[in-house]
């Protein structure tokens, strides 16, 4: 790591990525400036779904990354740092059968163990900066009316220090995110794909309807879109507010 990492710890707030947006605001930040929480009381997943986590027993921080020409319409390169980094870190931690559940879910098996929820602030066509929120499941051993969900601890049978995992998680994101604007979505695209969750797998899904159909994840496109397979082999891109994965 090069200069030291700022962390703001709070005992609770609304929503760290909130916090971190409103403190942007209000003062100068340097790259990786990070909050966490002990207790979120208002945290929101991908398409305001609510992320339920015990106070104390997760991580639950938002990370602070600046761009100098970082193109809106790359913006996937992040979803893709963000995920690969936290994926690797899980697969150290010998984390059974990490997978993405597209777009930036992970997956231990066919349970999610973190939601990642970026925002982007815009200047223009480019993105000014990423407030990157990550919350994994750490030493939660129940999950009630959740039974998609599972934590480190139950997918491992051990217990983790918060602030190590935490001090492992920024370094991976250091890792993957630093040379971020140099690459190609193309570029990094092969290494997500290997790791989706139900790729080639005959799934069912639903539409922005709420019909159900079924179909094959065949891979992701240079914009983030989902490409399916639909019978007939036709090929159909959906974007995240057009078509849900049910499994």
């Amino acid at each position: 790591m090069g200069e030291q990492t700022q962390i703001i710890k709070l005992d609770a707030t609304d929503s760290t990525n909130l916090y971190l947006k409103e403190l942007l605001q209000a003062t100068q930040l340097t790259d990786y400036t990070v909050v966490v929480t002990k207790k979120q009381l208002n945290g929101r997943g991908q398409m305001g779904t609510i992320w339920q986590s015990e106070e104390g027993k997760n991580l639950t921080f938002s990370v602070l990354k600046s761009f100098e020409v970082l193109h809106v319409e790359h913006q996937f390169l992040l979803n893709i740092g963000v995920s690969m980094a936290v994926a690797d870190v899980l697969k150290d931690l010998s984390v059974p059968d990490v997978s993405i559940k597209w777009p930036n879910d992970i997956m231990s098996g066919s349970y999610k163990i973190c939601g990642i929820l970026i925002e982007n602030v815009l200047k223009g066509v480019l993105i000014g900066q990423a407030i990157i929120g990550i919350g994994l499941n750490v030493n939660q051993a129940h999950f009630e009316n959740l039974d998609k969900a599972s934590s480190l601890k139950l997918v491992t049978g051990s217990f983790f220090d918060l602030d190590e995992l935490l001090q492992r998680i920024l370094d991976r994101l250091q890792y993957h995110l630093e040379f971020l604007e140099s690459k190609t979505v193309s570029q990094l695209l092969p290494s997500y794909e290997k790791l989706l969750f139900r790729k080639d797998k005959p799934s069912t899904f639903t539409n922005a309807r709420g019909e159900l159909f079924m179909g094959f994840i065949r891979n992701v496109s240079p914009s983030g879109k989902l490409i399916l397979e639909l019978e007939d082999h036709i090929f159909k891109e959906f974007d995240l507010k057009e078509v849900t994965l049910l499994y």
